[in-house]
């Protein structure tokens, strides 16, 4: 069976994308990142959404990026923003998805997996720079040079399979699928228990894809 490395974070689109590579017929080995993140609920989230939807391994790593800081995500003292903002918001963590990618391209040559899963969107998001198709080409193109696979005749295939999709379409998409999203959690400030502020920007991107979507939101929110 082919395999591959699927990125989960254990948000909504993560887990959609996972649904998306099992779907395609892979053996997904899910990969979360423990990095310093405000909470660590989504990592909760990401086991239980690995397991239900039959993930053949998940490992999760600990890259403490909060001794860097620089994002909302990272230091306690920057407030995640409730309203919209202009611009990259604080809530960007520099090079989070080429940290990430590149700890997934390091698991796929040993697995000897050709195929590697991230759930970015350049519809609806936040304007991060590193969620953009260009980005996602360049890195391929990066990883065809440095690997040894790739050099000896078998280049990693990226697939974001959301980057054109709007949240409304996500949703649908992994509810076709069987995604229960009532185990993600998107939420940048979520409580121990992993309930949603329901104020932050990614809770509003998911309240309104469900909106769209016609569907009931299955978020458990503080308030």
């Amino acid at each position: 069976m082919k395999r591959a490395v699927v990125l989960l974070s254990g948000g909504l689109d993560s887990a959609t994308t996972l649904a998306v590579a099992r779907h395609e017929g892979y053996a997904c080995h899910a990969l979360s990142l423990d990095y310093g993140q405000r909470h660590g609920a989504e990592l909760d989230a990401a086991r239980a959404v690995a397991a239900q939807l039959g993930a053949r391994e998940h490992r999760v790593l600990r890259l403490d990026l909060a001794q860097f800081g620089g994002s909302a995500l990272t230091d306690r003292s920057l407030a995640v923003p409730e309203q919209a903002t202009a611009g990259i918001p604080i809530t960007y963590v520099p090079a989070r998805n080429t940290i990430m990618l590149a700890l997934a391209l390091a698991w796929a040559e040993v697995l000897a997996a050709d195929d590697l899963y991230i759930g970015v969107n350049a519809v609806d998001y936040s304007g991060y720079p590193d969620c953009r198709p260009e980005y996602i080409a360049a890195f391929e193109r990066m990883a065809g040079l440095a690997t040894r696979r790739a050099v000896e005749g078998s280049p990693l295939r990226i697939h974001a399979p959301l980057i054109h999709l709007s949240k409304a379409e996500i949703i649908r998409l992994g509810v076709g699928l069987g995604v229960d999203y009532a185990l993600t959690v998107s939420c940048y400030q979520a409580d121990a228990e992993g309930r949603a502020c329901g104020r932050c920007d990614s809770c509003r991107l998911r309240r309104q894809g469900f909106a769209a979507a016609g569907l009931g939101d299955p978020t458990r929110y503080r308030d």
